[in-house]
């Protein structure tokens, strides 16, 4: 079993549940705070780079889903600075074992590179477990 830097936005129904899913799969965890992360361009990019950049953000983010936001009209260094301004904005949970790194849960693509035995292929996807009709969670506190 895999050993994985787990980062999330703390308080997350969705990372809860992708969380349980790698555990109950064997994995251990090592949770980080993806907002409080003392992130730098570098840093984000080892995750980010081999992806589009509209890939990039977290469709959930209420910047995004009320339109002010649109990843498909910034170029990349824009991108980049935004998302490092407002960490909320950028797409979750980023995952890492060793040196291998992963943006967002894709349970098909997590089984290939680490695997998901007696999980039941169980997909909790991205989305948040609420659902489209609930208001955003509110910002965790300091």
């Amino acid at each position: 079993m895999a050993h994985v830097i787990f980062y999330e936005k703390p308080g997350c129904g969705g990372n809860a549940r992708q969380r349980a899913l790698l555990q109950a799969a064997g994995h251990t965890l090592t949770v980080r705070d993806l907002l409080g992360e003392p992130w730098t361009a570098a840093t984000l990019l080892a995750f980010l780079e081999p992806l589009p950049v509209s890939e990039w953000f977290n469709r959930a983010a209420p910047r995004l889903k009320n339109g002010e936001v649109q990843p498909e009209t910034l170029g990349r260094d824009d991108a980049l600075a935004l998302l490092l301004a407002e960490p909320l904005l950028i797409r979750r949970p980023l995952l890492q074992v060793g040196e291998e790194r992963q943006v967002g849960f894709d349970t098909t693509a997590i089984a290939q590179w680490i695997g998901l035995e007696g999980t039941g292929d169980k997909d909790v996807g991205e989305g948040c477990p609420k659902g489209e009709e609930h208001r955003p969670c509110p910002p965790p506190t300091a």
